[in-house]
């Protein structure tokens, strides 16, 4: 038999009832072998994982109506842990084509699932939110709470974040016969719904209804997804509940591949509609038809890992986008860890970059961020900074904005927007230089987790050939940033080698549409200081890590915008102002990194609330001895402000202080010892400690709680609040 002829046959509901048949084979053989192989019980097994015990927190879907209902969520442990700490900057979506991101890897909660940070160095990230809108966390669980990295480094960039409501198979009928039975039964399990959104800090639900219903549920369904849109709104202005395009409202569940009559019913009651990734090539011009003025809330589905879906997805799925932006419709991208998953060459970051380069060439960057200062970035993956920063942050805590060398975060700041998508990552740039010779110079760009950064994170990397009279300079910020009468002051660390130098390049623009351009810079740069409107000499001083110098400067410009930072790579020498032949110079080996930004009003200053004003408790303290004299400390501490008043942080840095007392030659002389350890990073006022080592000769231990600023100004550790322990007796 011909392959092809059955074609026709293979379509998803064929797919799906395949894999329900698969499914069924191998949990049948997998009960089988382990009935056969392993004790009916065993005491090495671990036990059962509890949410109201203390553990290593993480972030765990709701899998059953019964726990959503009795609200069991709010009681666990890890509940206080997964609470994002970051708001979003706006309300509102764009009243644009939108692109919509729905993360489906290898079932969710992975590398993400650790909330205090994940010990994979290689964990997936996405940092290319400057081109995102929406981003889902999806899972198959009933109820997928986004962890909280994602929230926060999603709200960072502006991309509101939505978890996941789903039902499928024959446990999702059973699921929906519950929560349709009644008009009653379907508001309150919005109204959960609802809470957990609210409560946890993420913007809304994505509602996946994969069975087929009795169309006498359809209007309990119908009030499901209202009474949610409902109340959703009411309690988080400019949140979304965005339908799937599965069930239609005849109960049969049949994709449509396009808004229709058979969906529009839900369309017209919720923010929009995912619509699935079979559609054909007419199916988006269809569906802004229905739409008429919402057609930006239609999100044409399409499956990166190609699943017939338009274009084959995969290194074509800029084919369907292509179509998508011509109906100027939106598009939802599902997927895309495909890149990860299936290990595409030569590396991940390689792959990542080219894979996104071509969604940006077909789509475009559309988001612009606004905010106010401070704006600070360590070029971490997870960063604080309000912009679209356009380079790459990376350490994996998936949420931490500077992130320490200690974990890898997931989730990056910057991207290059002009012409990255032509770069691959850590691949050679190729750059006209803005000088007299117009020659061109050979720069590698590049995000660098391995050399030391500055101040935890990362540092964007600028090596290679760079002639002596000429200058390169790369975009590495876009956002609207108002700016008063005060100056603003720039504070920016830079490492080199000989004399390699990084400058800034600001752009202001006007109401009027004036442009003026500034070069921050700490050498003469005379041969071309003419391309810049107004060039100011930075101060330089040492940094506290080795081989950093940092350059700060001020510049008034009230009623402007700054709208653009550049990094701008130039050799500094001394003699080169009197160099009249130009042809003459000869490309000199460069090699600069940039490890800071902070960009904040002259006036702002962090006012850290004095150790005194903190309750510091601790909680869950469990010892645990060892057959040498030492032990092992659990312990939760959490920290308030006694006026219980909130304090906007970017994070805490967590120390540990051991304190032992030990025998001099003089038995009567006891001496004190004091060690100093960093323990790890809070993004919430609360922080656990696990299986912590503690030495026999310890005699108390000291949790010091550093308080980090959204500008990146620490408090020191000495006026830092802190927890004291001693240390049990044997």
């Amino acid at each position: 038999m011909n392959p092809r002829h059955l074609e026709p046959y293979i379509n998803r509901q064929f797919l799906i009832k395949l894999r329900n048949i698969l499914r069924l084979i191998s949990k049948t053989t997998q009960n089988l072998i382990m009935s056969q192989t392993q004790p009916s019980s065993s005491s090495s097994d671990p036990p059962p994982f509890d949410p109201k015990q203390p553990s290593v927190p993480i972030s765990y879907p709701i899998k059953t109506l019964q726990d959503l209902q009795s609200r069991s969520y709010f009681d666990s442990f890890h509940y206080p842990f997964n609470i994002s700490s970051v708001p979003i900057s706006s309300s509102r979506l764009p009243d644009r084509r939108r692109l919509l991101v729905c993360h489906d890897m290898a079932g969710g909660y992975s590398d993400d699932k650790w909330v205090q940070g994940g010990t994979n160095p290689d964990a997936y990230a996405i940092w290319h939110w400057h081109l995102i809108d929406v981003f889902v966390y999806f899972s198959h669980s009933l109820v997928t709470l986004p962890p909280p990295c994602w929230i926060n480094t999603a709200h960072r960039h502006g991309v509101k974040v939505l978890g996941t409501f789903i039902t499928e198979w024959d446990e999702g009928k059973a699921t929906c016969d519950v929560l349709l039975s009644t008009k009653e039964s379907a508001q309150m399990y919005a109204e959960r719904l609802t809470e957990l959104a609210v409560h946890l800090g993420f913007d809304g639900w994505l509602i996946n209804m994969e069975v087929k219903l009795n169309p006498k549920q359809i209007p309990n369904l119908k009030e499901f997804v209202d009474h949610l849109s409902l109340t959703m709104h009411s309690s988080l202005p400019g949140s979304l509940v965005l339908w799937y395009d599965s069930v239609t409202i005849g109960g049969e569940l049949n994709w449509q591949d396009q808004l229709n009559e058979y969906n529009k019913l839900f369309f017209d009651i919720c923010d929009g509609i995912f619509v699935n990734y079979t559609w054909t090539e007419s199916y988006p011009k269809l569906s802004a038809a229905v739409a008429g003025d919402r057609k930006f809330d239609v999100y044409m589905g399409i499956d990166v890992f190609g699943r017939n879906t338009y274009g084959g997805g995969q290194w074509n799925a800029n084919v369907a986008l292509d179509v998508i932006r011509k109906s100027e419709v939106s598009a939802a991208i599902f997927a895309p860890g495909w890149v990860y998953e299936t290990k595409q060459p030569p590396d991940f970051e390689t792959a990542q970059n080219s894979w996104w380069g071509l969604v940006e060439k077909s789509w475009g960057v559309l988001p612009n961020y606004t905010g106010p200062l401070p704006l600070h970035t360590n070029f971490d993956q997870v960063n604080n900074c309000k912009a679209i920063l356009l380079f790459i942050e990376d350490s994996s805590h998936l949420s931490n904005v500077s992130y320490l060398c200690y974990f890898r975060d997931v989730v990056i700041i910057f991207q290059l927007m002009e012409t990255m998508y032509q770069m691959l990552h850590g691949a050679t740039f190729l750059a006209k230089a803005f000088s007299h010779s117009f020659r061109l110079l050979i720069l590698e760009i590049l995000f660098n987790l391995k050399e030391a950064s500055y101040s935890g994170g990362g540092n964007i990397t600028f090596k290679g050939s760079l002639e002596k009279q000429t200058y390169f300079e790369t975009k590495i910020l876009q956002g609207e940033f108002l700016l008063s009468e005060l100056p603003i002051h720039f504070t920016y660390s830079v490492k080199s080698n000989g004399n390699s130098s990084v400058g800034l390049k600001l752009v202001f623009t006007s109401n009027g549409d004036e442009t003026v351009s500034a070069l921050l810079t700490s050498q003469e740069v005379n041969n071309f200081s003419s391309k810049f409107d107004k060039v100011i000499t930075t101060r330089e001083n040492k940094g506290f890590s080795s081989g950093w110098v940092i350059n700060e400067s001020e510049i008034e410009m009230n009623g402007y915008t700054l709208t653009e930072i550049h990094a701008v790579c130039y050799i500094s020498d001394s003699s080169s102002s009197d160099c009249k032949d130009f042809t003459l110079a000869s490309p000199s080996d460069y090699y600069a990194l940039l490890g800071h930004l902070t960009v904040k009003s002259s006036d702002y200053k962090p006012d850290f609330p004095i150790s005194s004003s903190w309750l510091v408790d601790g909680k869950f303290i469990k010892w645990t001895s060892g057959s040498d004299g030492s032990k092992t400390l659990s312990i939760k501490i959490s920290w308030t402000l006694k006026d219980g008043k909130n304090y906007l942080s970017l994070k805490y840095n967590i120390y540990l202080v051991k304190s032992s007392k030990e025998a001099g030659d003089n038995p009567s002389t006891i001496s004190e010892s004091v060690q100093e350890e960093y323990l790890g990073v809070a993004q919430v006022n609360c922080f656990y400690v696990s299986d912590l080592e503690v030495p026999s000769d310890s005699s108390s231990l000291k949790f010091i709680i550093q308080v980090c600023s959204v500008d990146g100004t620490v408090q020191t550790l000495d006026e830092s609040p802190y927890y004291e322990l001693e240390v049990e007796s044997p």
